[in-house]
């Protein structure tokens, strides 16, 4: 490929961080308020669900897709691009780097999507039924799809090397970074990666109850309580976060201002028997590749599903890897909901934070672990430690599992 040169092995650092979630819009805003312990979940306001069994979400503050969507592309884009355009922009923005300098094919996109755009679906389906096929917008035929905020990514930002899409729900966003991973050892030098979902719409919404995973209380501050004895399911919300995933030679060689950590371990696997789960199998994977042992981790980000039974599963692995309350637990996304593709590339964000500022982010909501969930889970307030290298474990609905590692610094 014209101005790539294959480097074989390298190492994938992150130099720029964007961020839409339910508690903030822009990293430091969203940073600052899981530090405080401020939730984004609340009741529905995107549309009237006043007649559905569960009426909590978690939505985005603030969004004015005018502020950050050229005009033309409002018309072609449902909401989970036009996030995902926000926050890919400040994402390279952060990373200060120069796109023109770079040659033509060295720089990708390789996001991770569940839904694609499920709203703007609605709104021509409706007009489909309604009014008839000459009013459906010609923009359909794209604007659903799973690969839409890849390529709309590319386009704005003339991200012309090599790009793609994982599907693969919760853990999306972890498949994703290593799929760009993967392009940076065969040559190239930066991809824009993670993942950013939102389908909180009435068909979307059909589709997240018929999982039959979703909590249907009320109370905001009791919804989504992962680990403890009171969990009955997830809260689901809408945003994530996409990376600047850079090759470290080809981030010191531009002088790049920071570097928020390095990506040094990643696996997944998939269980094909659902009462043999191997989310242990893709942590130990993961610390495999990166040289280390379960001793050398400070802290879990975990996937934190919110039903007895996936968090009892989730709380053996952990335990049966670093030992009964061996490890500092946390599971932030409480102040999101369960970001489907977005969720796992918010995590690793906060992970790369946490390194930054040497702090575990709290749990919300959950008081105590659950005596068969034997983790040192961190509630409350944020706890401050000696923090060098983070697991960050996530599943995907359908048996998906995925593992990254990171390490404080350009490792």
């Amino acid at each position: 490929m014209p101005g790539v040169v294959a480097r074989g092995a390298s190492t994938a650092v992150v130099t720029g961080i964007g961020v839409a979630a339910p508690n903030g819009l822009g990293t430091e805003a969203w940073w600052e308020a899981v530090l405080r312990g401020e939730s984004g979940i609340g009741p529905v306001t995107r549309f009237d669900a006043s007649s559905y069994p569960v009426r909590l979400a978690g939505e985005v503050p603030g969004f004015v897709d005018e502020d950050h969507v050229p005009s033309r592309l409002l018309p072609q884009t449902d909401r989970v691009t036009r996030l995902s355009l926000a926050a890919a922009k400040e994402a390279l923005d952060d990373a200060e780097v120069d796109l023109e300098r770079l040659p033509e094919y060295a720089a990708g996109v390789v996001t991770a999507a569940s839904s694609g755009g499920f709203e703007f679906g609605q709104r021509e389906l409706q007009a489909l039924w309604s009014k008839g096929s000459q009013h459906v917008s010609a923009y359909q035929s794209f604007a659903w799809f799973y690969a839409v905020n890849s390529g709309q990514i590319s386009i704005r930002h003339g991200l012309r090397g090599a790009s793609g899409v994982l599907v693969s729900e919760q853990a999306g966003g972890l498949d994703a970074v290593a799929q760009a991973r993967r392009q940076l050892r065969k040559g190239a030098r930066l991809v824009v990666t993670g993942g950013v979902d939102s389908a909180l719409c009435p068909w979307g919404w059909a589709a997240h109850l018929a999982g039959g995973e979703m909590t249907t209380e009320g109370d905001p501050a009791m919804a989504y309580v992962p680990f403890d004895e009171r969990a009955r399911g997830h809260v689901v919300g809408e945003g994530g976060a996409l990376l600047v995933l850079e090759d470290a030679e080809a981030a010191r060689a531009r002088g790049a201002r920071r570097v928020y950590g390095s990506v040094v371990g990643q696996a997944s696997t998939f269980d094909a028997d659902p009462a043999a789960p191997r989310l242990r199998a893709a942590a130990e994977q993961a610390l495999a590749e990166a040289g280390v042992g379960p001793a050398y981790v400070d802290v879990v980000f975990a996937d934190a599903a919110g039903s007895r039974d996936a968090d009892r599963a989730e709380a053996e692995a952990i335990a049966g890897l670093f030992g009964p309350r061996g490890v500092p637990v946390t599971a932030p996304k409480t102040m999101t909901g369960r970001l489907s593709a977005g969720g796992a590339s918010l995590d690793l964000a906060a992970a790369l934070l946490a390194l930054r500022d040497q702090v575990v982010p709290p749990t919300v909501g959950t008081v105590r672990p659950a005596a068969d969930c034997p983790l040192d889970l961190v509630t409350g307030t944020p706890r401050r430690a000696r923090l060098r290298t983070a697991l960050v474990l996530a599943r995907g609905r359908g048996g998906f599992n995925s593992a990254a590692v990171v390490r404080a610094g350009a490792a």
